[in-house]
């Protein structure tokens, strides 16, 4: 399933990348703290404008990481030094190493393309997780009736009951508890991403994408588009002031409005239909959430090749407390232009799946039939 590539491509690209780049100032709001700390001023950047007056965003860019969403428990400190992140990439390098051949490493393998990784963008950073608020780098935690919601869910769509089980590791034990549980027996159990109905990075915030966290930003006046590469979604933004539609309308991705704040981009994300973050079939960071959802998304250029990216993540009904995140993107070189991006194991992949289970229930039911009745 498309989810191994979280593995294969993305974390791949992103050790060889940050290799080669760990010894620079990571992006630009680093720089300019580099500069005061040598007392020179930073440089100020002057944002380039559209045709009708705006900061000019548009392009291609990309934002993929390996820094975590919340940041590792054995870990007290916001940022890394460059030693401590250079023996981090190469410990994962390492790991990576030993897992060479198999499944989990050439699902997606780039080089049978004579694509080498090494070449891709890599917005890089020393932060040690992407959460910036709370303080301690960590999502808040869900308050009780969250809880007790999403233990539902969960139940019933037959997830595993033990911890974090990654379903996508190819780890045996991890496909082993799945199948136990009955998550494959049925298309309703199982995730919206694996299904191709929607993609991590695709529904705001734009984060988690895996492999191809990639995006063009196509401005004109009174609207703002963002296309992922990832199946090839969009986002069309309306800037003109115009309010949300009532609350009985909604998307799977909710519905954006934008303005502009000085030079920053504001997007306001509501009116999710809430199925985008069930458990067991949502998406990253989103799971667990309500229809209630509200994102609040800021983009501004720091320079030519990078935008800060921030957002914050509101849900009563399910966290104790707001949550922010921040990262940057970068222009990608060469920039552009994306290819159709087809899903396939949501054509395909489904259809073995629940063919397995039936013959299992085949079995089953053949072996039950032989033993003697008492």
């Amino acid at each position: 399933m498309t989810h191994r590539s979280l593995v294969s491509m993305g974390e791949s690209a992103a050790l060889m990348a940050v290799m080669a780049w760990v010894a620079t100032v990571p992006v630009a709001s680093q720089s300019q703290s580099s500069a005061k700390a040598k007392g020179t001023a930073a440089k100020a950047y002057t944002q380039p404008r559209t045709a009708d007056g705006q900061p000019d965003l548009s392009g291609y860019w990309t934002n993929a990481t390996d820094t975590p969403l919340e940041r590792p428990k054995n870990v007290t400190k916001e940022f890394y030094t460059p030693e401590e992140l250079k023996e981090l990439v190469a410990a994962r390098q390492r790991a990576a190493a030993r897992e060479a051949g198999s499944v989990r490493a050439v699902h997606y393998n780039n080089e049978q393309f004579g694509i080498d990784k090494s070449l891709a963008t890599f917005p890089r950073s020393l932060r040690t997780s992407l959460i910036v608020d709370p303080p301690d780098g960590r999502i808040p935690p869900q308050i009780p009736e969250a809880v007790k919601r999403n233990a539902a869910i969960a139940a019933a769509r037959k997830l595993p009951a033990a911890g974090d089980l990654d379903l996508w590791s190819d780890q045996q034990r991890d496909v082993d508890a799945a199948r136990t549980s009955g998550y494959f027996d049925a298309v309703q159990n199982m995730g919206y991403d694996e299904r191709c109905i929607i993609r991590n990075g695709t529904a705001p915030p734009i984060y988690q994408a895996g492999y191809l966290s990639n995006y063009q930003i196509i401005q004109s006046p009174g609207f703002e588009a963002i296309l992922a590469e990832r199946l090839s979604e969009a986002r069309v933004i309306p800037l003109d002031s115009r309010p949300l539609p009532p609350s009985n309308v909604r998307s799977w991705k909710g519905i954006s409005r934008g303005h502009w704040e000085g030079d920053t981009l504001v997007v306001e994300t509501r009116n999710s239909n809430g199925r985008a973050q069930e458990v067991g079939r949502g998406l990253g960071n989103l799971v667990g959430a309500t229809e209630n959802l509200r994102v609040t998304e800021r983009f501004t250029r720091v320079d030519a090749n990078t935008m800060q990216y921030r957002f914050t993540m509101e849900d009563e009904k399910t966290w104790a407390r707001p949550w922010t995140a921040e990262f940057p993107f970068m222009k990608m070189d060469p920039e552009g232009p994306f290819i159709e991006f087809a899903c396939h194991e949501g054509n395909r992949a489904i259809v073995s799946i629940l063919s397995v289970a039936r013959e299992e229930e085949k079995k089953a039911a053949e072996a039950a039939a032989k033993k003697p009745s008492n």
